[in-house]
């Protein structure tokens, strides 16, 4: 299985976004995928998470600002992203889980796309 991400980029604080990841290789229609940011300390962040059946999981920081959806025909999975603000700047990374779980370990990883966002 290949993730491929994009969408990010340089927005103003308050702007947003919208994060695509589209996988190859493999159907990954039964499994979760989600999304992890990632901070230039390399520390690894959870942002959303959703399963097949479309349940979705936020982590804190994002909850009310961020959408997570998927569209399992295309093998794609989404994340909207409003009122961006600074401290959401990171390398965000999407995942394919092990099972159909919100707390599944992530299996399959994309190479990540950039978010900066100016104050």
């Amino acid at each position: 299985v290949q993730l491929q991400a994009s969408g990010g980029g340089l927005v103003q604080s308050g702007g947003s976004l919208n994060l695509s990841c589209a996988a190859s290789g493999s159907s990954i229609n039964t499994k979760a995928m989600g999304w992890y940011r990632q901070n230039p300390e390399k520390q690894r962040e959870l942002v959303a998470s959703i399963t097949s059946g479309g349940s979705t999981n936020y982590g804190d920081r994002v909850k009310g600002r961020f959408t997570i959806s998927r569209d399992n025909a295309k093998n794609t999975v989404f994340l909207q992203m409003n009122s961006l603000k600074p401290e959401d700047a990171a390398v965000y990374l999407c995942y394919a889980g092990r099972a159909d779980s919100h707390w599944s370990l992530p299996t399959y990883w994309g190479k990540g796309t950039q978010v900066t966002v100016s104050s």
